[in-house]
């Protein structure tokens, strides 16, 4: 723990605002960029192949690159082969399919009226020159192959996901578990319910006062938890409010409106099969010359009654993810540090201060297994964070050493033998 520059995993040649791991795949899908600015850096979603090397540590291969015009992504979600990204004010669908070798050559050679694959041709030539030479000058060390051919994306449809009238910004999208259902929050406080895949929209309703911040749905979509700037997280049923939450149940010493939520997240809970967990963040509203702690708070994830609330450091954390398994807590900070929590304990297990020195934008575990392939190796746990800064880190807990049970019990009964044979000594016909 401290402070220290973790080595890159990859780093891209533009800004990154979101990372995700396709289950399906085992593909690392990271996007970003410059925005409709005219400063030459691009704007586009990279699909990476992660690959364990050795016990511990992880290598990084860029597969694609999907160029997204002139608009960022600035969130993603992605479910059963589908992209949707926050672009502006609209929630974009893309689907991509990853293809052996043989299949992507033959794809490749039979799309030859296809825009996407047109466009993979340019970039195969002087664009992805240009790439790689952009990524060399932002120093990019990871190892880069132009495999255009394996994946392919093309657009499936668009949808307006925010309609604020002054700068319309979708803020968050997520599928729900069963892929049933896209939801999507934004600038101008409404949550917005589409299904999926017909993109019907079922709901749309005001959820809070100013932006939307976070949201998430359970498992079986029978709570939409929402996090707004208007110190409120609400918990929906449809788009009826069910119950507003209130974490100064476990803090009542904190003063009312001190704190806001700022992010929310559903967790399973290891051994335990119907068991479910809520985590929310909560940072300070204003903030002192004195940074007083951010929180972290853990809540029954059915009867919705907080359960734990811990202190989480002083710096803002900017983003928050649960590992598959509900094990861990990642959280990363505006100040670039990156931490991960014991979820049953809510205590910090690890910690690097400013790993990225700028926003941490978004995180996402990688799961134990991907393809078949374990990817813990010796490690508990790896946390993937992308930042402002472009750059893709890979943070690593290895495993902790663990004293069987049985060699627990025989040093137990060695010591209470010794303690019987001290006190025969001691007090003769103690026995």
């Amino acid at each position: 723990m401290g402070k220290k520059r973790m080595p890159d995993l990859y780093r891209a040649p533009f800004p990154l605002y979101s990372i995700k791991v396709d289950p399906d795949t085992g593909l690392v899908i990271t996007a970003g960029g410059g925005g409709a600015s005219k400063t030459g850096i691009k704007n586009a979603v990279h699909f990476l192949d992660v690959q364990l090397v050795g016990e511990q540590r992880y290598s990084a291969t860029l597969l694609h690159s999907h160029d997204t015009d002139t608009r960022a992504t600035m969130n993603m979600a992605v479910g059963s082969g589908v992209i949707a990204a926050g672009q502006d004010g609209t929630c974009c669908l893309m689907k991509f399919k990853h293809c052996t070798q043989k299949e992507g050559k033959a794809a490749h050679k039979d799309a030859g009226n296809s825009v996407q694959q047109g466009n993979a041709r340019r970039r195969a030539g002087k664009g992805d020159r240009g790439r790689q030479d952009g990524a060399a000058a932002s120093g990019d060390t990871s190892d880069i192959k132009d495999e255009t051919a394996q994946i392919t994306v093309t657009g499936l449809a668009e949808v307006q996901s925010d309609l604020n009238p002054q700068d319309p910004l979708q803020k968050m999208v997520r599928f729900s578990p069963d892929l049933s259902l896209l939801l999507t929050g934004g600038t101008d406080g409404h949550i917005r319910v589409w299904e999926f895949p017909s993109l019907k929209k079922k709901f749309d309703f005001k959820a809070h006062e100013g932006e939307i911040e976070d949201l998430d749905i359970s498992p079986g979509n029978k709570h939409l938890v929402t996090v707004g700037r208007d110190f409120a997280c609400s918990v929906w049923s449809g788009n009826q409010l069910v119950i507003g939450l209130n974490w100064r149940e476990t803090m009542p010493q904190i003063a009312e409106k001190t704190y806001r939520y700022m992010a929310c997240r559903f967790g399973k809970v290891e051994d335990q099969k119907d068991a479910l967990r809520l985590y929310t963040v909560q940072i300070p509203h204003k903030r002192d010359r004195k940074p007083p702690p951010c929180f972290l708070t853990k809540w029954d994830g059915k009867s919705l009654l907080p359960m734990l609330t811990a202190p989480c450091g002083t710096e803002v954390i900017s983003s928050l993810a649960v590992s598959d398994s509900g094990t861990f807590l990642g959280l990363g900070t505006v100040t670039g540090s990156v931490a991960i929590y014991i979820a049953f304990s809510l205590q910090k297990l690890y910690y690097v201060q400013e790993s990225h020195g700028i926003v941490v934008t978004d995180l996402a575990f990688l799961p134990d297994s991907m393809k078949g392939k374990n990817m813990k190796g010796n490690n508990e746990t790896a946390l993937l964070s992308v930042a402002v800064d472009s750059r893709c880190q890979v943070h690593t807990v290895t495993n902790r050493r663990y004293f069987p049970v049985w060699l627990v019990l025989f040093f137990c009964g060695l010591m209470v033998v010794g303690v019987i044979f001290l006190l025969q000594n001691l007090f003769p016909g103690f026995i």
